[in-house]
């Protein structure tokens, strides 16, 4: 698994954002589904928990509909509690890491999480593509993310 350090340099991130301004779509597409398996098998969420550890997913309405009711919470103490409004205007968690994040990087909430959790890192969809920045931010701290693009720009799709 690669390190933090390995996975921000500025010259991957340039490598990465040449890549995504002029991948073509359709065959990225087509290459995300055994891209993804593979890292996710040969990288352990568990061993690192980074994107817990220090950013937050977006909690939409029917999120915070359904953590509420898996926390037995009103959905305005839930909101109160645990959520502040960042500048895109989206609910995000008050403080990192997640206050959901084990001391044993598992989620206390796994069965009701946000869905930008349950999709997390986006490597077997278009997000990928569709959002570059999200996606090379993503590469700075995900081995998964790094992994995917770094095999997709050796291929020059």
């Amino acid at each position: 698994m690669l390190r933090p350090a390995d996975l921000s340099s500025k010259e991957q991130q340039k490598k990465f954002q040449r890549f995504l301004q002029r991948a073509d779509a359709r065959k990225v597409l087509r290459r995300l589904p055994d891209l993804h398996e593979e890292a996710i098998r040969e990288n352990d969420c568990l061993s690192c928990a980074a994107c817990c550890k220090n950013y937050s997913p977006r909690f939409k309405t029917p999120d915070v509909k359904r953590i509420s009711k898996y926390l037995r919470l009103k959905e305005s103490v839930f909101i109160e509690t645990y959520l502040n409004v960042d500048d895109d205007g989206d609910f995000v968690v008050k403080s990192s890491p997640c206050p959901f994040l084990g001391a044993d990087n598992f989620c206390s909430i796994y069965e009701a999480r946000p869905s930008d959790c349950a999709r997390f890192p986006y490597t077997d969809e278009d997000v990928l593509l569709k959002r570059p920045r999200l996606t090379l931010k993503n590469a700075t701290f995900c081995p998964i993310v790094h992994q995917v693009l770094d095999k997709l720009s050796a291929t020059q799709l």
